[in-house]
């Protein structure tokens, strides 16, 4: 293969449509566009979601939802991982060479959800009053 061969696949390249250029193009007279009519003219068309004047869909339905922009820099452990994880001590940059938290993180807590039996001590990581509770009863701090 050279580069003086390359040429795109079969059919992948047509040539662009010539409109209004005589009656033997087959797109002569009206150009493809039909008899009269809004769309027939140059500049007539409407505006993404104009429904002829009726109330557009997306002004019938209601508002709803909220979705936070700071909702992907959030994340959450649970015991079960930490209890997998293993380690006596645990931070954000732990976690994240782990793969426990996405590397965008930037604020991580930990929820009561699993069980945990070794004592771990967490530097710079939240954790919710169960859990902190539980973390505590295994021996482990929250700092």
């Amino acid at each position: 293969m050279e580069l003086n061969t390359l040429k795109p696949a079969a059919g992948a390249k047509k040539p662009r449509r010539r409109v209004g250029r005589g009656i033997g193009s087959g797109l002569g007279k009206t150009a493809g566009r039909g008899h009269k009519g809004q769309k027939s003219r140059s500049g007539g068309y409407h505006k993404v979601g104009f429904e002829g004047g009726q109330m557009p869909l997306q002004r019938r339905l209601p508002k709803r939802g909220f979705k936070s922009p700071t909702l992907k820099f959030n994340a959450e452990v649970t015991l079960a991982d930490l209890q997998a994880l293993g380690k006596s001590e645990v931070d954000m940059l732990t976690l994240k060479q782990a793969g426990l938290v996405p590397l965008l993180a930037r604020k991580v807590k930990v929820i009561k959800t699993g069980e945990l039996s070794i004592a771990v001590k967490l530097n710079g990581v939240a954790a919710t009053a169960g859990a902190k509770a539980a973390i505590e009863a295994a021996g482990g701090s929250v700092a």
